[in-house]
């Protein structure tokens, strides 16, 4: 996927999804399937996929199939395979229906997930793993040694290796892996990839020892990042009131920019699900200045910086930057850099729409983890 166009008018491209017969990847917690998007377009197959929330489900099969479909009207309709909770999920039953049984199952295929974060993240509930959700990340865990995988991503947030209560979990639960994969672990910031947002995730990708006798042992090499590393130390600008005539600043990137990717001046309103936002009904609506991002609530994105992290709960999307309105559906999702050809369907509730957003991976973040790990396992000779 690819950014093009002036400062006031942006064109999502999508890159075309692959081929039915690439390489094999079970998704585990699904969503939006944002972390599929960016392994499909680099050349992997999504061949089973996990979502226990029905309602995300039914968004994920609807605009997943029209980011499909957009560049092959004859692209197979995306269905997630399973609803049951990750719990409930034997491994001989997840190989069936994704291989039509064991001895159908490749010799290289990958598993892929990120469990739920909040019992993780600074802003969560801090229950880590006595939390349901924070239990789910050690389910997540045996499941990847019950299938046991030629490569797996774990994805998750910084915190849980670095709060010190959360790491010594997850030092117990890697400690499992590594008897039998090499582990690579590294927090990635999204920003840095050319995503308009300040977001970190934390990904261990797991490649398994002796995956084939012939294959070589060198190490992973994670994404690199020329043309935006440390951009968030740059000299971006504070607040301005609302409304205020500004000039675009020279020397900062556009891409990074709020007003770039919400389509610039003419906005993005005209496009699906570019008029679906919560109706403002509080004058603080008109009053809070542009870039006002310290505070708990109402936080307006400026034009002219990127966006804070896109964490919507309760209603609490971010500000619009330039009207007296929260952004929009199809505002979000460019911030998380998803294609304008993935549509969520108008009837489903905004919440819903919003949260399956926000839970997502920006997809070109999950584009480059993605590549990494087809470079790593063609470079061992693995694939070719």
């Amino acid at each position: 996927m690819a950014l093009l166009g002036s400062p006031t008018r942006t064109v999502f491209l999508d890159t075309p999804p692959t081929a039915p017969n690439a390489l094999p990847v079970l998704s585990f917690f699904t969503g939006g399937g944002f972390l599929d998007l960016g392994f499909e377009t680099v050349g992997f197959n999504i061949a089973w996929s996990n979502e226990y929330n029905v309602r995300f489900a039914d968004l994920h099969d609807y605009a997943y199939t029209k980011w499909r479909q957009a560049t092959n009207p004859q692209a197979k309709a995306a269905k997630i395979s399973s609803t049951k909770s990750i719990t409930h999920l034997h491994p001989r039953d997840i190989i069936e229906q994704a291989f039509g049984g064991r001895n159908s199952r490749p010799d290289i295929y990958g598993v892929i997930g990120g469990p739920p974060c909040t019992d993780f993240s600074v802003g969560g509930l801090q229950a880590g793993s006595a939390g349901f959700a924070g239990r789910l990340t050690g389910v997540y865990v045996k499941k990847l040694l019950d299938l046991n995988p030629a490569f797996f991503v774990l994805e998750n947030v910084p915190s849980l290796v670095r709060h010190a209560k959360h790491k010594e979990y997850f030092d117990k639960k890697t400690k499992l892996l590594a008897a039998h994969y090499h582990l690579y672990e590294r927090v990635l910031q999204a920003m840095e990839f050319g995503v308009p947002q300040d977001r970190e995730r934390l990904f261990v990708v797991g490649i398994k020892k002796g995956i084939r006798a012939n294959c070589k042992a060198i190490p992973f090499e994670w994404p690199a990042m020329p043309r935006f590393a440390n951009a968030k130390s740059l000299d971006w600008p504070r607040e301005n009131a609302f409304k205020a005539d500004i000039a675009i600043p020279t020397g900062l990137p556009n891409e990074l920019m709020v007003h770039h990717a919400l389509g610039g001046d003419g906005g993005v309103e005209h496009l699906p699900n570019g008029k679906e936002w919560f109706t403002p009904y509080s004058k603080k609506f008109g009053r809070v200045p542009e870039g006002r991002v310290s505070t708990k609530s109402f936080k307006r994105l400026h034009r002219f910086r990127y966006s804070p992290t896109a964490w919507y709960g309760n209603n609490e999307v971010h500000l619009h930057p330039t009207k007296a309105r929260r952004i929009s559906v199809r505002e979000a999702l460019r911030l998380q850099s998803i294609p304008d050809s993935y549509v969520l369907p108008e009837e489903a509730p905004l919440c819903a729409k919003f949260k399956i957003i926000c839970n997502g991976v920006p997809m070109k973040l999950a584009e480059k983890v993605a590549a990494s790990v087809k470079s790593h396992l063609v470079k061992i000779g693995c694939i070719q």
